[in-house]
């Protein structure tokens, strides 16, 4: 069942000289339990198309169909954790900004610290922790709201290869045990191929979509696991291609 239905999507920028058409006749349609992944060239427009989705910009015209009581959660690159709060005091903020702090809200939001090996950290401060932990509690603190669609843009970018594989595994497990949709953004190929059902790969700028792929893997597992099927390197060679990054 689709959740989210975009269709023609299109948004342009103003200046006092001209105006510049970052995205053009972008559609997406969206499932139950999806993830889905948007590569592109750099500045092609990719968090641009994120930030319509979630709210937090407004297209230029295009439709985007929504159930009106579904609930989003967005995950930006940096944690943005706040160094003065607990990580407990961290997870909870969203529910305070909500003025929701029930007690069923609170009592999920210790079950996933719980159950996400944070249980011994609920006091401890950001600073105290690695940043595949950090991102891990970023994760929660998005959650912990129970949205139905998370949007995570470039989650991962701040942390070092080896620390991005683990963190990616996590929160990839986490949402699918979760049930929730996604929509990631990313500049990883192999992050994309790894986790995401479906990967739509974007031109460069004015944005427009010029491939999309079905993520079809051996033994899906796993993105660390996932990395290792004999179709990965396939679908890795023709997204470089479309991306053209020799250019």
């Amino acid at each position: 069942m689709d959740i989210l239905k975009v269709k023609n999507l299109r948004k342009t920028y103003h200046t006092k000289k001209n105006e510049i058409l970052a995205v053009e006749d972008f559609s997406l349609n969206l499932k139950q339990g999806e993830f889905v992944a948007i590569v592109g060239p750099s500045g092609c427009g990719k968090s641009t198309i994120l930030s319509i989705l979630c709210g937090l910009d407004k297209a230029s015209s295009g439709k985007i169909e929504i159930d009106k009581n579904l609930k989003f959660g967005y995950m930006l690159q940096g944690d943005n954790l706040f160094d003065w709060r607990n990580i407990y005091k961290n997870c909870l903020l969203g529910l305070e900004l909500e003025n929701n702090l029930t007690k069923e809200n609170i009592n999920y939001v210790n079950k996933l610290l719980d159950t996400y090996g944070l249980k011994e950290f609920k006091k401890a401060y950001p600073n105290n922790l690695s940043g595949g932990m950090r991102q891990r509690v970023s994760l929660i603190r998005t959650l912990a709201t129970k949205p139905d669609i998370l949007f995570l843009d470039e989650p991962f970018s701040a942390l070092d290869y080896q620390t991005r594989l683990a963190v990616s595994d996590d929160v990839y497990q986490i949402i699918k045990k979760e049930k929730k949709s996604a929509i990631m953004i990313t500049h990883d190929i192999s992050e994309a191929i790894s986790m995401a059902d479906r990967i739509i790969v974007l031109t460069k700028r004015p944005s427009k979509i010029k491939n999309i792929y079905e993520i079809k893997l051996t033994n899906r597992s796993t993105p660390i696991q996932n990395r290792k099927a004999k179709e990965f390197a396939y679908y890795y060679d023709k997204i470089w291609k479309d991306i053209d990054y020799h250019v």
